[in-house]
């Protein structure tokens, strides 16, 4: 069973949707417009069960398939990022600071050419739950849509998503069970010291040793108190203080991200960076304030779900591109929320040799899209077949 024909026969109408979506893009969980797209498309395909309004601009629709049977949950992200796009392409955004940099677009219209075929054949017995989802880029619109019953609601069983992964040969697919993404976690260090003049260091509380030596420091997490089986990633990625060449600052600040996929890591990593930045500004005559943000938790797939949703990739684009037992990755994924309430799965989906996620020149790769729909339908298909 390879892409199948009518879903292909369609790509150039799903290149339209996506470059549509691409040049209106929307953040957080303002996806308003998206969401009246995706709701208007919906409804052109037959689909009368539609409900608006989850975790505010989320949107589920169900279809019937032709016997009874469990629900099937196929999520999509809608959301954009607060960057510019550069990609030069006629299409790309028309709202200044705000673009489609990590092809939630795509992942939309994937669904919705799932969502079409499923439509006009119906050839399963059970539910689909189509899950159109805001705020992924960190407001956790997954949780959102889980906390307010989604799951419960719908009567969801299992529950499938899909990213495109830049890199990757387009049309390979790659998933694994166990751990796939990484929990998310950042900090801000705060330290106060005494400010001055630049000439009179003695007469001053320099903080900026103290948030260098911390800077440094913090780097033993990795390499002298975790495991080095353990994945485990300390970044700081800001550094802030100071504001003229003569002025010694009152205060410093920095901030960075940790990546961990076990908890007995995660809490490892936290309660070592509070005791160095806490000893660090002591030792310097300081004072310091952690402030520490536990992110998305680890997205972590069902041993069952995995294997199956890789069989069915291997039906669609064949044995030879797909890795069913991938290694994981430091990023993070809100959809982590959604397989905490249910068994499912995440997958990649190879885009080829573009920019990454979150750069500024990145576009998604259309031709991609017809495949991620197939398999979308296909897993329903062979997850809930028809009695013969």
């Amino acid at each position: 069973m390879p892409v199948i024909n009518s879903i292909a026969a369609e790509a150039e109408q799903m290149t339209v949707w996506r470059r549509y979506l691409h040049q209106h893009p929307e953040l957080m969980f303002d996806c308003v417009k998206t969401a009246a797209f995706v709701v208007e498309k919906l409804r052109s395909f037959g689909i009368s069960e539609i409900h608006e309004g989850i975790a505010k601009t989320g949107v589920v629709a169900i279809i019937e398939g032709r016997g009874p049977g469990p629900t099937i949950g196929l999520r999509a992200d809608m959301d954009a990022l607060p960057m510019d796009d550069l990609s030069g392409t006629e299409h790309a955004s028309t709202v200044p600071g705000v673009a489609h940099t990590c092809g939630h677009d795509g992942h939309t219209v994937m669904l919705l050419g799932a969502a079409r075929y499923l439509a006009a054949t119906r050839n399963f017995a059970g539910r689909v739950a189509l899950i159109f989802q805001p705020a992924e880029e960190g407001g956790g619109g997954g949780k959102v849509m889980v906390e307010e019953g989604m799951m419960e609601r719908f009567g969801i069983e299992e529950v499938y998503g899909i990213h495109n992964a830049p890199g990757d040969p387009a049309g390979h697919i790659r998933t694994a069970p166990g751990a796939l993404m990484a929990a998310a976690d950042s900090f801000r260090i705060e330290i106060a010291g005494k400010g001055g003049h630049g000439a009179s260091p003695h007469l001053a509380v320099d903080p900026i040793p103290a948030a260098v030596a911390t800077v440094q420091a913090l780097q033993t997490v990795v390499s002298r108190n975790t495991d080095p089986l353990d994945r485990l990633v300390l970044s700081v990625t800001e550094i802030h203080s100071g504001t003229a060449h003569n002025i010694i600052p009152g205060t410093a600040w920095l901030g960075g991200t940790v990546r961990s996929f076990r908890p007995e890591v995660r809490n490892l990593a936290e309660e070592r960076l509070r005791d160095i930045a806490t000893a660090q500004a002591e030792v310097f005559g300081c004072t310091v304030e952690v402030v520490y943000d536990r992110g998305y938790p680890p997205c972590v797939n069902h041993p069952e779900q995995a294997r199956f949703a890789a069989d069915v990739a291997r039906e669609v684009v064949g044995d030879d591109k797909v890795d069913g037992n991938c290694d994981p990755i430091m990023p993070a994924e809100d959809f982590a929320y959604m397989l905490q309430a249910r068994p499912g799965a995440y997958l990649f989906l190879g885009q080829g040799d573009t920019p990454v996620c979150h750069h500024p020149e990145y576009d998604f790769n259309d031709a991609i899209a017809p495949i991620g729909a197939s398999f979308f339908a296909r897993l329903v298909e062979t997850a809930m077949p028809l009695e013969s």
